[in-house]
């Protein structure tokens, strides 16, 4: 029976965080809107951050994409490319003994 109760305890934990160096009025505002809702500043951060960490912004699949949906309108730029050489042989290096 103890090892189900282990279990069970080990299920309904919750997880702490400390939050250091909070600005006097974002904690001031935090109290005041805890108290507009009616409960207290550790239950009305909770809610907070499971609200913000519910919305889910799809991420873009395709990075040169996102870079030209956004930037597209603007145009694009004409660059001349030097002309390439070949590949040089690379140096003979003295082994080391």
């Amino acid at each position: 029976m103890l090892d189900m109760q282990s279990l069970i305890a080990s299920l309904t934990q919750m997880a702490s965080i400390t939050i250091r160096d909070l600005d006097d009025a974002v904690k001031a505002k935090l109290r005041i809107r805890a108290a507009t809702h009616g409960r207290s500043m550790e239950d009305e951060a909770r809610d907070i951050l499971r609200t913000a960490l519910a919305r889910t912004s799809p991420a873009p699949k395709n990075l040169a994409a996102a870079i030209q949906r956004r930037f597209g309108e603007v145009g694009g730029v004409e660059i001349e490319l030097e002309p390439r050489e070949a590949v040089r042989e690379p140096p003979a290096l003295a082994s080391s003994k």
